[in-house]
């Protein structure tokens, strides 16, 4: 090999070497420029497209969410414990300032609990008839302090129903508004296209309850049956969230309101006639095809004194097998003369009593509205 060819051959790979640098570069550019591989929507093809950036909304187009739902106190805020409302612990923390904070006792959570499930939203209207086969076991009381206790610790409407067809005491249980009764309601009907209008034809406690007396004009010829009854609840339906509807006996008026009621409330005292009897109840609606009420219904031992023979736990159990659960009301002697009494009035116990009776009654309320308009 000549010296020139040697010298040729020995430069070739120096002058090849910016090539390969500039091929470099390129690369290294061209990596730094690529979208990173996220951005890549994998096809068939591999990664081999990328992903296209969303459009802007076009002229008419309503803008997406702006995100300010986000702010909500569940997301944004530090939870606070419950504090205590009263006793001592109560005292403790507004005596030292918010230094010391005591939450709440056992017996303000249990209070707490009961008060969320009295309170438990319901779904359009609800029906709830309640009813006993022997009278004198203060069916109507109970209908009574339950729409109070409801009335009390709820912001929606609350009416009772008087539906004793040969003129029950309900009506006469609170300070009287009206002389209006269910049968006036009945002729006016087409016309109470209003919770105004209805207004008229109701007397409302001091706990906001409604009440529709019964009717007690001697003059008429013919009561009130399962016809009459069905249309006052259709006409109440329309204004009220929740409607007790105190029954007379297991009579056509009442049937009228079986076939429309969502729940049942069966009172008894505590006594073995009483019992006997409410048992025979229970019978006669399973026979005449009322068993779904009688499975989510509540009984009711009404009047119970705790100084008697009656095994009071044996006697519930009996109704805790039929029913889905059994509330004890005990005595009170502000409800025995049967004349108007504010809730505020009754004992301790017995207001207790019927703020749990309320909390068992709303465990019974479904999360959706009734099938049909009936």
């Amino acid at each position: 090999m000549s010296g020139e060819e040697q010298r040729d051959e020995a430069a070739s790979p120096a002058t090849a070497a910016p090539a390969s640098v500039m091929e470099a570069e390129k690369e290294a550019d061209a990596q730094a420029t690529a979208p990173p591989a996220e951005d890549l929507e994998m096809t068939d093809n591999g990664p081999n497209s990328q992903r296209q950036s969303p459009s802007p909304p076009q002229e008419g187009e309503a803008p997406g969410p702006s995100g300010a739902e986000e702010f909500t106190d569940s997301r944004m805020l530090r939870p606070q414990p419950a504090l205590a409302r009263r006793g001592w612990r109560r005292w403790a923390n507004l005596s030292t300032g918010g230094l010391i904070k005591l939450g709440r006792s056992a017996a303000e959570e249990r209070e707490a609990q009961r008060m969320a499930r009295a309170t438990r939203p319901t779904a359009g209207s609800r029906r709830i008839l309640v009813v006993s086969r022997k009278g004198g076991v203060g069916k109507t009381t109970v209908t009574l302090m339950l729409g109070h206790a409801f009335a009390t610790l709820r912001g929606d409407r609350v009416v009772a129903l008087d539906g004793d067809p040969d003129g029950g005491s309900l009506g006469y249980r609170v300070r009287r508004e009206t002389s209006a009764s269910v049968k006036r309601l009945l002729d006016d009907h087409d016309s109470l296209e209003s919770y105004t209008n209805i207004r008229g034809y109701t007397s409302q406690a001091p706990t906001r309850l409604e009440v529709v007396a019964a009717h007690d004009d001697p003059t008429l010829s013919q009561a009130l049956g399962y016809d009459d009854y069905q249309q006052a609840i259709r006409v109440l339906d329309k204004h009220y969230n929740l409607l007790l509807l105190d029954s007379g006996a297991l009579d056509g008026a009442t049937q009228g309101m079986l076939e429309l009621a969502d729940q049942l409330i069966v009172v008894l005292a505590p006594s073995l006639d009483a019992a006997r009897s409410a048992s025979m109840t229970l019978d006669w609606l399973h026979e005449h095809g009322y068993g779904h009420l009688v499975a989510e219904a509540v009984a009711v031992i009404n009047q119970v004194r705790d100084k008697v023979l009656l095994k009071h736990k044996v006697f519930e159990e009996h109704f805790q097998r039929r029913c889905r659960s059994t509330v004890r009301i005990p005595w009170d002697p502000n409800l025995e003369v049967g004349g108007e009494t504010a809730f505020s009035d009754l004992l301790p116990a017995t207001r207790s009593a019927y703020l749990d009776l309320a909390a068992e009654v709303a465990d019974g309320f479904p999360e959706s509205a009734r099938n049909g308009t009936g």
